[in-house]
C-alpha cells in the first residue's frame, strides 16, 4: 500500500496539531479509513492514495494554522476533519492559508485560534458583525483591534466605543463621584484594550481630539454614525428598543461589531434582551455576519472554559 510521510518543525510542533491525544490521531484513522503512524516529527499515513490525500490535506492544513501561531483547539480539529470530509478542502485552506495579524505601535494581534481568525476575516468583509459567545474568547478585544487596524489605516476617520450602563448588581446612583466617574466602571474594558494596543498616551491624546470616543449607549440616541467604525459591547444588557436605535445610527462608510455573551444578560427578568431578539431577526441579511463562539474559544485560563461549560450544562438541566 502507498505511504505518504509528511514531516513538521519539531515533535512538539507535531503533538500540538492534535492536541497531543492519541484519540485524536485514531480519530483520523478510522475518519480517513488509513493508518497512522507518528515517530519523532513525522507522520507515516498508509492506505488508499485518494485517502492518503485527503489525510495529508487536513494534517497539512492544521500546520499551517499552528505555524501562524494559531491554537488548533478540538473544536478546530474537529471542524476541520469534517470540512474535509465534505470535499471543502479548497474553502478551508482560504481560512488557514494566510496570516492575519494587525500591527500597532506597542504590539502586534494575532488570533489564537481559528474561530479568533474566522472572526476577523468576517469582521474585514461585512458592515455589520455580531460577535456572541462568552467570557475569554476575545470578541471585544478582536473587535477593538479591527476597527483600530481600520482607523490607523485611513479606512475610517473616527473609532466610536459604547456601552449600556446597566446595573450589574450595584445600582448606578450610590456609586460615588460625578457621572462621568460613575460610568467609568461599564467603560474600563474597553479602555483597557486601547491601552494595550495604543499606550494611555496615545489613547488620552486620540480621545482629547475626539478620534476616539467611549460613551454609554444612551448617548448615540439621535446621533448619524458616519465615516466610523462603531463597537457596542456588552450588547446582551440591550432593550430591543436601544439594539434597533444603535443599528439605526449607521451612517454613510460606517461600519459596527456588536458583542456580547446571551448568557449573562443583567436586565430585569421582565425585558428581553435586544441581543437576543436580533440574532433572531437580522439572519441571512447580506452585509450583517452573526459569528458565534463557544466555551471551546476562550483563551483565559482553561479552568475558564471548564467552568463556562459546567454552568452551561446546569442550567440546560434545570431547563
Amino acid at each position: 500500500m502507498p505511504i505518504k510521510t509528511l514531516r513538521f518543525a519539531s515533535p512538539r510542533h507535531l503533538n500540538q496539531l492534535y492536541g497531543n491525544k492519541p484519540a485524536n490521531l485514531a480519530k483520523a484513522e478510522s475518519a480517513f479509513n488509513v493508518r497512522i503512524e507518528e515517530k519523532d516529527d513525522t507522520l507515516n499515513i498508509e492506505g488508499d492514495a485518494s485517502e492518503i490525500a485527503r489525510a495529508g490535506d487536513f494534517f497539512e492544513l492544521l500546520n499551517e494554522g499552528r505555524t501562524q501561531g494559531l491554537s488548533i483547539s478540538q473544536t478546530d480539529y474537529d471542524n476541520t476533519m469534517a470540512a474535509i470530509l465534505r470535499g471543502e478542502s479548497g474553502q478551508m485552506r482560504e481560512v488557514y492559508r494566510d496570516p492575519l495579524v494587525l500591527r500597532f505601535r506597542r504590539t502586534s494581534i494575532v488570533p489564537k485560534t481559528l474561530n479568533q481568525k474566522r472572526y476577523l476575516q468576517y469582521i474585514q468583509k461585512n458592515d455589520i458583525v455580531f460577535g456572541v459567545g462568552p467570557a475569554g474568547t476575545g470578541k471585544t478585544y478582536l473587535a477593538v483591534a479591527a476597527a483600530l487596524s481600520a482607523l490607523t489605516a485611513g479606512q475610517v476617520e473616527k473609532l466610536i466605543l459604547t456601552r449600556p450602563a446597566v446595573e450589574a448588581g450595584e445600582a448606578l446612583g450610590f456609586l460615588p463621584g460625578d457621572l462621568q466617574e460613575k460610568i467609568l466602571p461599564y467603560l474600563r474594558p474597553l479602555y483597557d484594550a486601547l491601552y494595550d494596543m495604543l499606550g494611555p498616551e496615545e489613547t488620552a491624546r486620540l480621545l482629547e481630539k475626539n478620534i476616539i470616543e467611549i460613551a454609554p449607549l444612551a448617548y448615540m440616541r439621535g446621533r448619524t454614525l458616519s465615516n466610523a467604525y462603531v463597537i457596542l459591547d456588552e450588547a446582551q444588557n440591550t432593550t430591543p428598543e436601544q439594539m434597533m436605535m444603535f443599528l439605526t445610527r449607521l451612517g454613510d462608510r460606517a461600519r459596527m461589531i456588536v458583542t456580547g455573551d446571551i448568557t449573562q444578560i443583567d436586565l430585569p427578568r421582565a425585558k428581553v434582551s435586544g441581543l437576543k431578539q436580533a440574532l433572531h431577526i437580522l439572519g441571512g441579511i447580506e452585509g450583517i455576519e452573526l459569528f458565534y463562539f463557544d466555551h471551546k474559544d476562550v483563551v483565559r485560563h482553561p479552568l475558564v472554559g471548564a467552568i463556562i461549560e459546567a454552568y452551561e450544562r446546569f442550567q440546560t438541566e434545570q431547563g
